[in-house]
Formats: C-alpha cells, structure tokens, sequence
C-alpha cells in the first residue's frame, strides 16, 4: 500500500456486505489481529471464533489435533462466521478455501515485536484486556518472539501466496500494512 489512507476507502469495513459472511482475520502474532477481528464481528454481526481457543490448553500446552481438527472443520462448514488467528498450518488452506473474505495483517517484523512487547508489558502489568485463547498465564517473552520470527519466515510467505489466490478466485482480500492502517480501521469499525 503506497500513499494515504483515505476515508472512503474505509466505509465498506463499516456497512453489512455479504463478502463478509465468512471472514478470516490471519497474520503474524503481535500483530493486533484480534483487537480488529472482534471490532469486525460485532460490526457484522458474525460469530467470532479465536482460533487460538481451539489450538491452546492452560500453560500453552497444545490441543490434541483430532479435536482441535473436529473442532475447526465444524466451524468452518457453517454459514458464517469470523475466525481470528493462524491454527495449525494443514487448517489454514481449508479455513481460507472456505472464507468471503480475508483480512490479512501482514506488518513487517519489527511492528509485530513492538506490538507483542507493548502486549507483554500490559499482561505483566494486569493490564491485558483480552489475552490469547484466554489463557491467563502469559507466554515467555523469549518464545513468544521466536514464534514470531518463524511465523515471518515460514507462516507469512505461505499466508500472502494463499491469500493472492483467493483474491484471484474472487474472495475479499483486505492487507493491513502498517499500524497506522490498523489504527484506522479500528476506528471505522467504531463509527456509526
């Protein structure tokens, strides 16, 4: 994305489209996907599902993956809904196959640690409104930030090239480049 973000160009993330039926809000962790996922599903009415609810156990242990499976493959066979957040990789082909739309949260590397910093300092505070899959222990720092680098390295590639497809086969395809993007969005969303 080069130059300004204009007004206009945000209206359509506040008004009922049926593009947005079944979204898929992907990216990087620290990115700030879920603050806009659950800003997005309650403009739209859409369920929201974080993903990371299905994948995590307390203490970040992950769930099996028959059940995590059974669990994803339901929810996408429905009508509608907006799934927050990355899973396990062999689910994100199916997820994206199946969504209206695709919003991807695709900053460079540096905002997604500014952005996991600035959340690991507000869940050490007790300040964390929401924290992932809604495990109240916090994650390392030094795994969080390992995962975020592999996410960029291997995620990320894979995520842009399935996104690029599904855009040509007709789905939404929205890219948030820059908090500044993210910033506006969000308060589109907000808008009456």
């Amino acid at each position: 994305m080069t130059g300004q973000i204009h007004t206009a160009d945000l209206r359509h993330w506040r008004h009922p489209d049926p593009k947005f039926d079944r979204t898929a809000v992907i990216g990087n962790s620290g990115g700030g996907k879920s603050t806009l996922a659950r800003l997005l599903a309650n403009r739209h009415d859409l369920p929201y599902i974080e993903i990371d609810r299905l994948l995590w156990r307390p203490g970040w242990e992950p769930a099996p993956e028959e059940e995590y499976n059974a669990e994803h493959d339901l929810i996408v066979a429905q009508d509608r809904w907006l799934i927050d957040g990355l899973g396990r990789k062999e689910s994100a082909s199916p997820r994206l196959e199946r969504a209206t739309a695709i919003v991807l949260v695709d900053m460079p590397l540096w905002m997604h640690f500014w952005l996991a910093a600035e959340r690991q300092i507000a869940w050490a505070k007790g300040d964390l409104v929401h924290a992932p899959g809604e495990i109240l222990q916090m994650p390392p720092t030094e795994a969080l930030f390992r995962t975020i680098w592999r996410n960029d390295q291997d995620w990320m590639p894979f995520l842009r090239d399935l996104s690029r497809q599904r855009e040509q086969a007709g789905a939404r395809v929205e890219r948030i480049r820059s908090v500044d993007h993210l910033s506006k969005v969000q308060q589109a969303l907000t808008k009456p």
